[in-house]
């Protein structure tokens, strides 16, 4: 087969490429109308009080350190299975990283392991960072109540999970984004993701305090606004960097892209999840850990993990069929910067025995049936060969 299967890949069609075009044909390249329509069009999809957009996930992780005013020295939780973004954000603003281990149960920040840890620990956190890894959305009910109980913040790195719910202890489905349990929600707009703009990245929240903070911190820490002004005397043209912030901003060009796919997520998640029901069914009889997928969720499914004591195997004999796999993720503190740092193997046992076996498979939403049962087939003969 002489066509190249991705782990993931994005889908332009030609009503994202006509909103492109007729964007660049107006008068605003960027900080137009294009930004805030996809704002609020995203803000109503995942049914949030406020979203903001920005140039990439990183920057929404720095902003939401920057908007909960984290400060140095200041202790803060995260998982230890994410892009190191996740962690990196925390010491952008001078502040300490803990790291917590994952359950194997779905390869989250495990939530019992957690509580032990703040049971048994005199110290203080500021807040926790928590993922939804590979589109799985994490329990925010249940870690709502844990964080309340120590004074802590909560910011979901959902940039894997657009499109993805979770029912909670009364019944009522909270879609990622748009749930009120935690104080701040961030998205990826990188192209392998659900919704390609290139790069950038969306805020969502409750909060009205974060949400003025963030845009803010987003143009420069500048305001135009003549209700916001320090100085209310001024002119209409002046303006006041109150703060410092950063250039954060997407384009008009950008949003647009974002806006159009906007409109496909559903049906993206939708063939996620068809894809996976295959895959388990296919690939069933093989020596291989198969991710969770509980009823009571809606599984984004930006990625689909498998587990193989071949795995290195598994990865070469498939980049040899034109199938291109990927490790998602090497635990953040093996990184060598925090290995440096001091951070050492052995400090998350659990996320490490996940690493030593985990291979993303291919999942996006233009698979055709034929690349996923050449995916299967390649699969199943590569354990018949080493069988044999």
């Amino acid at each position: 087969m002489d066509k190249k299967i991705p782990y993931g890949r994005q889908e332009i069609s030609k009503e994202d490429i006509d909103l492109v075009v007729s964007t660049l044909k107006s008068d605003f390249l960027t900080q137009g109308p294009r930004v805030v329509e996809f704002e609020n069009a995203f803000a109503s999809q995942v049914k949030a009080e406020y979203a903001l957009s920005c140039s990439n996930g990183t920057a929404a992780l720095h902003l939401a350190m920057m908007a909960l005013d984290l400060k140095p020295g200041e202790k803060v939780l995260t998982t230890s299975i994410t892009f190191a973004a996740s962690a990196n954000c925390v010491l952008y603003q001078g502040g300490v990283v803990e790291f917590i281990d994952i359950s194997l149960d779905d390869y989250l920040l495990d939530l019992d392991l957690l509580e032990r840890h703040l049971s048994g620990s005199d110290d203080k956190y500021a807040g926790i960072i928590v993922v939804d890894f590979a589109g799985f959305p994490v329990d925010l009910e249940r870690l709502r109540k844990i964080a309340d109980q120590y004074g802590m913040w909560i910011v979901e790195d959902a940039c894997h999970a657009p499109g993805a719910s979770f029912t909670d202890s009364k019944g009522e489905v909270q879609p990622v984004g748009g749930s009120r349990y935690a104080d701040l929600t961030l998205f990826s707009f990188h192209p392998v993701k659900h919704i390609a703009c290139g790069e950038g990245g969306m805020i969502t929240t409750h909060r009205n305090d974060l949400f003025k903070r963030l845009e803010m911190l987003r143009s420069h820490g500048i305001t135009k606004n003549k209700k916001d002004l320090l100085n209310q005397s001024m002119p209409a043209w002046f303006h006041e960097m109150q703060e410092l912030g950063y250039n954060y901003r997407i384009s008009d060009i950008q949003a647009a892209l974002g806006l159009s796919q906007l409109t496909k997520l559903e049906s993206s998640v939708r063939r996620r999840n068809e894809i996976a029901k295959i895959y388990l069914k296919e690939l069933a009889s093989l020596p291989l850990v198969l991710p969770n997928i509980p009823d009571e969720i809606v599984h984004a499914l930006h990625l689909f993990v498998v587990r193989t004591s071949r795995r290195d195997e598994l990865y070469s004999y498939l980049s040899s069929k034109g199938i291109f796999t990927q490790v998602h993720y090497i635990p953040v503190y093996l990184h060598p910067y925090y290995s440096k740092k001091g951070y050492e193997k052995g400090l998350c046992p659990v996320a490490e025995e996940y690493f030593d076996g985990c291979l993303s498979l291919p999942m996006y939403p233009s698979m055709s049936s034929e690349d996923i049962s050449y995916v299967v087939k390649v699969i199943v003969e590569f354990f018949s060969e080493v069988d044999d």
